[in-house]
């Protein structure tokens, strides 16, 4: 698995913005998918997740009803589609894969590089 995160940026407050994260190995479609984000100064924290088969998402009470997880297995591919952002949004934004099925930051196996987000007021 070796993930590569992209599509951060800048954005004022109500924008949305899509990150995408590519694997360029071959298991992708057998790894459940999450991103995570970090913000100064505090510690990365969960934003969502998604089964190996797409079926099934999770998300942080934070941005349940503004941010979206999916994928596409067939171009290895998990994104996460951020609307109505909001100054506090505002962090690096991480993708990370697991074979397991703990969503814990700590249980996942694999990381990207981030890509930061910056959401102006």
């Amino acid at each position: 698995v070796q993930l590569q995160a992209s599509g951060g940026g800048l954005v004022q407050a109500g924008g949305s913005l899509r990150l995408s994260c590519t694997d360029s190995g071959p298991t992708f479609s057998s790894c459940v998918m999450g991103w995570f984000r970090q913000a100064p100064g505090k510690e990365r924290e969960f934003v969502a997740a998604i089964s190996r088969g797409g079926v099934i998402t999770y998300y942080a009470d934070s941005v349940k009803g503004r941010f979206t997880i999916s994928r596409d297995n067939a171009k290895n591919t998990v994104y996460l589609q951020m609307r109505n952002l909001k100054p506090e949004d505002t962090a690096v934004y991480y993708c990370a894969a697991t074979y397991g099925k703990s969503l814990d930051r700590d249980a996942m196996d694999y990381w990207g590089k981030g890509t930061q987000v910056t959401v102006s007021s």
